[in-house]
Formats: C-alpha cells, sequence, structure tokens
C-alpha cells in the first residue's frame, strides 16, 4: 500500500488499523471541548505526527491516522475527512476550511477488480502556509505549494504551485499573491 502498488482494501490486517482509527475519531470527536484541548490524547497518539500548536476541530475522520504528518500551527475545520491510505504531509500554519476532504485511494478502473476492493495509495502534500477553502476536495498524488490558495469547493485533481491560487472543478490558476 505505502509502495503504491495494488493493494486489496478488505485486508484484515488493515480492517484493524481502520478501526483503532474510528475509536480514535470517535474519541476526539465526542469529548468535551474543554477535555479535547488542540485534540484528544489518543487522535494525538496515533497520528504520524503532531506539530506544536496544530489544532482539530471536531467533527474529524481519517482511515488510519498513522499516515497523517501535521506541521506547526496546522488547522483543521470542522468536518474534515483524511483518507490516509498514503502519506498525507501538512506543512506549518496550514489552514483548511470546514469540510475539506482528502483522497489518498484510486480505485482499480477494472469493474471486477474494483469489486474486489483492489485499490492503490498516492500521497498528498501540503506545503506551509496555504489556505484550503471549505468543501474543497483533493485527490490522491497532488502536491500543494506553498502560500498556495486552493479557493472553497474546489476539486484538486493537479499540483498547484507555491504562491498559487487555484478555484473550481478541476481546480485552475486564476492568480497568485506577489
Amino acid at each position: 500500500m505505502m509502495e503504491g502498488q495494488w493493494y486489496c482494501c478488505f485486508d484484515p490486517e488493515l480492517d484493524a488499523l481502520r478501526n483503532a482509527a474510528r475509536s480514535a475519531c470517535h474519541a476526539h470527536n465526542t469529548m468535551p471541548p474543554g477535555e479535547r484541548k488542540t485534540m484528544a490524547t489518543m487522535l494525538r497518539a496515533l497520528l504520524g505526527s503532531v506539530g506544536e500548536d496544530a489544532y482539530l476541530e471536531a467533527p474529524f475522520h481519517c482511515a488510519y491516522g498513522l499516515n497523517l504528518f501535521l506541521g506547526k500551527g496546522v488547522y483543521l475545520n470542522a468536518g474534515c475527512v483524511v483518507l490516509d491510505t498514503a502519506t498525507v504531509t501538512i506543512g506549518d500554519r496550514s489552514m483548511l476550511g470546514p469540510a475539506v476532504q482528502i483522497y489518498c485511494a484510486d480505485h482499480h478502473r477494472d469493474p471486477l477488480l474494483r469489486s474486489r476492493g483492489m485499490e492503490r495509495a498516492r500521497p498528498v502534500t501540503i506545503g506551509k502556509d496555504v489556505w484550503i477553502g471549505g468543501g474543497a476536495i483533493l485527490l490522491g498524488g497532488v502536491t500543494i505549494g506553498d502560500g498556495a490558495i486552493i479557493g472553497a469547493g474546489s476539486v484538486v485533481t493537479r499540483d498547484v504551485a507555491a504562491g498559487a491560487t487555484v478555484v473550481g472543478n478541476p481546480a485552475r490558476p486564476v492568480g497568485s499573491w506577489p
């Protein structure tokens, strides 16, 4: 899976890892905010790494958690979903609006193989100081450069250059900050 090869998502070992992530997300999502702090202890322990002052609003969902790496000061607003079948790295001070979704899984094109759970995982890398507007979707294999802006509701299917602003479905450049 981590090598980008085709694998079966119905594997019992993967089921166990997903169940651990569900439990950690449940702990985070149901904990009173005053007790949760920046994130529930169980979720923090599950994630690949968590930078200082990283904050996840509830509700939050991830597929595995162990493939999610958050930089310093990262902020994920309510309703974010990270299907981290591959590595997802979010750089320092990047902010994700509500309901942003990151999908690393790429299901097989052959309907028979797809029905048997065949998929491959493609990483997502988000640079530093990136703003991703609410409801945006990032597909596996994309890299978002430092300081980029992704407009609300955009579907990102290709890499985004540092400093670029992209909007739409599929997301297209509309300008950049000096």
